[in-house]
């Protein structure tokens, strides 16, 4: 598990160092222009809506192992050729190729996880590797900054090889993981003519509305922070470009020091209610961008608001983290496990590409209608929650509750046997 969790980090890290200049490198630094820079981050998100619908059923039949081995290949050629990329078709193949790539990543990760824990340990696992992935997103974005210069197309040849080693580096970490012993996998492993597949998937009333829920939570948050929200705090707060990059700080700084203090209040509460409590914790979020961008306080009161909202989003994403992905596993069937987190993989995608498509022309000219749409959408998220705990089992929505029965046995177990004696 260690050596798991150790290569989502540094694959995390690898991004890091580019995602967030991708579009000045190709806009800018290989002066291709500012449409270029718009076909290659949507190639990049539409590769992803590609190959996710496919990548599940390899994982079920083939073990996350050798398909995450394929992944990282695949994104480490992509991240050298976008180095190398000069042109508008060699920027656009390396973009397929790149975001092909890691958005296999993360259901392959997700489901050795998965196979290697027990599901009382899910929890603590899924909530690591969530800090460590953002750890690493904030520490790769940080030293990426260092080294950046618009002026040297060398310095991204340097990023760039370096997001492609760590790719490299992932896979030679988690490729010598051994899970063959490992108890939590007595009987994980997909039997021959198992059948499964979308049709099975779309059976399963639980998993549908699970689906749902995720799709509103990203579409309410993660699809906004860098385009509707970024676009209402400067065109209606009036918030300095250096203080969005300060907000997103404050995101990453509550989700790093608040993950294990939320988990142990996420551990002993249902799963449904604290997803239900993160929706109330976003539309408190949205109302107070909302009066950043009233205009009635002052310039340092309205960045204050603005930075604030995001670390609301920080500390609602800090509790989904042991929340979302762990439940995905736990409604899954034993030989379906890949395919139902690339299908939550595949709604996660979706909505990041929805999100900012509606968000960013609404949060630019549309400021009221935009914060009231985002309340909505938040308060939906707690309804949403609330109908989903109605379809799961009590361990499945509060797993801790799978520990009590056997303390109930040891304690009547002496009886038992002075009955029988």
């Amino acid at each position: 598990m260690r050596r798991i969790q150790a290569g989502s980090a540094l694959s995390a890290f690898g991004l890091g160092f580019t995602v967030p200049y991708l579009y000045v490198y190709v806009a800018q630094v290989r002066d291709l222009g500012a449409t270029t820079a718009g076909v290659v981050l949507a190639v990049f998100a539409m590769a992803a809506l590609v190959v996710l619908p496919f990548s599940g059923r390899a994982i079920d039949r083939r073990g996350p192992v050798p398909v995450l081995l394929v992944a990282s290949g695949l994104a480490a050629v992509g991240a050298v050729a976008m180095g190398l990329a000069s042109s508008v078709p060699a920027a656009v193949g390396a973009a397929a190729l790149l975001g092909a790539g890691t958005a296999v990543l993360q259901p392959a990760l997700a489901t050795m996880i998965v196979w290697c824990s027990e599901p009382a340990g899910r929890t603590r696992a899924f909530a690591l590797q969530f800090f460590l992935q953002n750890l690493g997103l904030g520490v790769g974005g940080l030293i990426g900054g260092q080294l950046v210069d618009v002026s040297r197309p060398d310095s991204f040849l340097l990023l760039f090889s370096i997001e492609a080693v760590m790719f490299l580096v992932l896979a030679v970490v988690v490729g010598t993981v051994k899970t063959a012993g490992s108890p939590a996998l007595q009987g994980a492993r997909p039997a021959e003519g198992t059948k499964g597949g979308v049709r099975a998937l779309l059976g399963h009333k639980a998993m549908v509305q699970l689906c749902v829920l995720g799709f509103v939570l990203f579409f309410a948050c993660y699809g906004q922070f860098e385009s509707g929200l970024a676009a209402y705090g400067t065109e209606a707060a009036g918030i300095a470009p250096s203080a969005l990059g300060l907000a997103l700080a404050a995101n990453t700084a509550v989700i790093v020091l608040a993950q294990f203090l939320v988990l142990k209040f996420v551990e002993r509460r249902k799963r449904t209610r604290v997803i239900a409590a993160v929706g109330l914790i976003w539309a408190v979020a949205w109302l107070i961008a909302g009066y950043a961008g009233l205009g009635h306080g002052s310039q340092a009161m309205a960045t204050a608001a603005f930075v604030s909202t995001y670390a609301l989003f920080g500390l609602g994403e800090a509790m989904l983290s042991p929340t979302v992905a762990p439940l995905v596993a736990d409604l899954a069937p034993e030989s379906m496990v890949g395919s139902y987190n690339s299908a939550f993989a595949l709604v996660k995608q979706l909505a990041l590409a929805v999100g900012p498509a509606v968000g960013g022309p609404m949060g630019a000219s549309l400021h009221g209608p935009y914060i009231v749409t985002f309340v909505l959408f938040s308060l939906l998220v707690t309804v949403l929650a609330v109908r989903l705990g109605r379809q799961l089992t009590p361990v499945q929505n509060q797993p801790s509750l799978a520990v009590k029965p056997s303390r109930v046995v040891a304690q009547h177990q002496p009886e038992r046997e002075s009955a029988a004696l």
